[in-house]
């Protein structure tokens, strides 16, 4: 199963616009690049009937969406709390069996990303404790949350991702690697795959420029100015990742979703990136029946 996160066209100079008409505009260049499926975040007062009927319009389907929380901020439980139930409500209303989750962006990371700038162990219990608290809600609405280590948050190194997947057992807590994000973290996404192939639920598929990764450590970028600026993310196969290499770790016939990624398009526009990105999906994920 294949996907693709709409992020391009929702990632602007403005922010983070998730809102139907921008979504319009994303399915439909989206189903003319080749996808028929979309990592499905819905927009705020949308409903979940009302979001699969707009994804059918474009012939359309869901794919796991995301959930991301302040963890390590034990006052903001309960409000998170209830917002995972009722995002695993409507993930679950969609037909999804797996969920991405992940910690949230915090400003200490953003400024210094994919270093483990301000490792805290006391923190990093507190966001396992109530990550584990998120899971137990998540799982309770028949979903599967799976693990989705992200630069600029407080699970982002390979050591962090480790700390976690080993303290929540894996009824609760799967495993959600994203290849780009393990990459510019240091970490080798084909062996961390291995070690956890049993837990892995569901997959991003991202690439990333090594050396712009290098580069903007360097220079001390922050994580807009390496990802907006110096082009760090790229099309899969357009950079360094060893892609092959994480497909080739998952278990043997594995039948989760695969989600390819680009935040912000290396080539082009976001139907440019999008198409170029079903040109490697076609010639890698494809087998020759389907892509008659």
């Amino acid at each position: 199963m294949i996907g693709i996160n709409p992020l391009p066209w929702l990632l602007g100079p403005s922010g983070f616009m998730l809102d139907v008409p921008t979504l319009r505009t994303a399915f439909a260049e989206i189903a003319e690049a080749g996808f028929t499926a979309v990592q499905a975040d819905v927009p705020e007062g949308t409903s979940a009937a009302a979001y699969l009927a707009l994804l059918g319009e474009y012939g359309l389907a869901p794919a796991p969406g995301y959930f991301q929380g302040t963890y390590e901020n034990p006052e903001a439980m309960p409000g998170l709390l209830e917002h995972a139930r009722r995002h695993a409500g409507t993930q679950a209303a969609l037909g999804m069996t797996e969920v991405f989750i992940a910690s949230a962006l915090t400003p200490e990371r953003l400024a210094a990303p994919a270093t483990g700038a301000a490792y805290d162990p006391g923190r990093l219990a507190t966001v396992i404790e109530n990550l584990a608290r998120t899971c137990e809600i998540i799982t309770g609405e028949g979903l599967r949350p799976c693990l989705h280590p992200h630069v600029g948050t407080w699970i982002e190194t390979e050591e962090e991702t480790r700390a976690v997947l080993d303290a929540i057992a894996p009824e609760l807590l799967s495993f959600g690697p994203d290849t780009g994000h393990l990459h510019w973290a240091g970490a080798d996404p084909a062996e961390l795959i291995t070690r956890y192939r049993d837990r892995v639920g569901a997959v991003h598929l991202k690439d990333v420029h090594t050396a712009v990764a290098r580069q903007a450590r360097e220079a001390g970028a922050d994580y807009r100015e390496a990802t907006v600026a110096r082009h760090l993310w790229t099309e899969p196969g357009q950079g360094d990742v060893d892609l092959e290499g994480a497909l080739a770790a998952l278990p043997a016939g594995f039948g989760g979703w695969l989600v390819v990624e680009v935040d912000v398009p290396d080539h082009g526009t976001p139907k440019d990136s999008a198409l170029l990105s079903r040109q490697w999906v076609t010639e890698h994920l494809t087998t020759a029946e389907e892509r008659r």
